[in-house]
């Protein structure tokens, strides 16, 4: 295997090992990204400085092996989703409205992977604003997905997705606000983790929606979103939204589920859904009573009313956060929005316009509360759903 194929965990024992340097390691994912992103465009900018930063690595490395324990992703490239802000190195959400935008400050989840060791190979794709399923609203074109170039890789966060599939980089971060991370992460055949809201800090992130957007891993396997978890995630004085809670340490190694009560919402197994996709659910249901976990199969509201609450709601909070974008403090005023953008600007700001503000977005709150009074409920009698 070539280095750029790896794992993080085969990296860094790699690295420990010295099989190869960092800078042999970021070498061989830029030159993947050569030699395939043309086809591909996952990537839309990359860091000038990554090299550099792959030998002070190999000086650390080489000073002391215990850096490792400092540092837990020593020396391992990664890509970047665009909306995510880097000081020095330009930003843009996949929008040409902030074509010429180079952050003055980094976005938390970047600074803690800077602290962690890891190095920035560059910015990936996504839809605009992160407005979109399929990366085909991105103002720079759509990445491709790279089992197939026929075929989308999903999205947002296409372009984070697609690079770790084609192993264009070790390990990728994207942001969710409804299926971003893991949707992309089906498509392409990767491991996509969609924290918990609140559990990793959305500051410096461009916002879609603030009371759903979550940054979140995306990985070759389970191991490593969780040791990307590790280090992006805790509280952030500078996010009131993120959870005080200490994260918990838990064993991916347990090879027996019993006592452990699981929820099957029997509404969530859709008439639309694909017999083949239920039959993988369901198959996957047995498996887990084998492991010792008991099902209970439970009633939760029907899931097509998400579909109307996350619409009013994303909507209304896209309409107020692109509000700044007014050609004063970025440059180019609204008229640079493409079509999705002023879609959700004009339906979000009808929904919050007197007269319709009850009507819509209040009652898609209420609904709302419902579903997290039920999910509530739910936990208190399973450890999972």
């Amino acid at each position: 295997m070539k280095p750029n194929q790896l794992n993080i965990q085969e990296a860094l024992n790699g690295l420990k090992q010295k099989k190869f340097s960092s800078v042999e390691l970021t070498q061989a994912c830029l030159n993947r990204i050569n030699k395939t992103d043309k086809k591909l465009n996952a990537f839309l900018s990359l860091n000038p400085k990554a090299i550099n930063e792959a030998k002070k690595v190999d000086q650390l490395i080489k000073s002391s092996v215990s850096n490792f324990k400092k540092f837990p992703l020593l020396g391992i490239p990664y890509g970047l989703k665009d909306n995510f802000l880097t000081k020095g190195i330009p930003t843009t959400a996949s929008a040409k409205l902030l074509a010429n935008y180079i952050p003055q400050y980094n976005s938390t989840v970047y600074q803690r992977l800077l602290n962690s060791g890891a190095i920035l190979l560059g910015k990936t794709n996504l839809d605009a604003w992160a407005h979109g399923s399929s990366t085909e609203t991105s103002d720079y074109g759509s990445t491709k997905n790279p089992w197939n170039l026929n075929y989308l890789p999903g999205g947002s966060s296409g372009g984070s997705a697609a690079a770790v599939a084609a192993d264009q980089c070790i390990f990728a971060i994207g942001s969710e606000t409804a299926g971003s991370v893991r949707q992309p992460a089906a498509w392409s055949g990767v491991t996509g983790l969609k924290p918990s809201y609140g559990r990793v800090s959305r500051y410096g992130v461009i916002a879609f929606a603030s009371s759903t957007d979550s940054p979140g891993p995306l990985t070759k396997t389970v191991t490593d979103a969780d040791m990307v978890l590790k280090v992006i995630a805790s509280h952030d004085q500078y996010d009131a939204t993120t959870s005080s809670l200490p994260l918990k340490d838990n064993s991916l190694d347990i090879k027996s589920l019993k006592q452990i009560k699981l929820a099957l919402p029997k509404e969530y197994l859709v008439k639309e859904m694909s017999p083949k996709v239920k039959k993988v659910i369901l198959t996957a249901v047995d498996k887990l009573k084998q492991l010792g976990a008991i099902i209970n199969e439970i009633s939760l509201l029907d899931p097509h009313y998400a579909i109307g609450v996350y619409t009013i709601v994303s909507r209304s909070e896209a309409s107020s956060n692109l509000a700044r974008y007014d050609g004063v403090r970025f440059g180019k005023s609204r008229s640079a929005f493409t079509h999705e953008a002023k879609n959700r600007v004009m339906l979000g700001a009808h929904t919050l316009s007197s007269g319709y503000y009850d009507q819509y977005y209040n009652k898609a709150q209420k609904v709302r509360a419902l579903m997290v009074e039920e999910f509530d409920s739910t936990f208190k009698k399973h450890d999972l759903i």
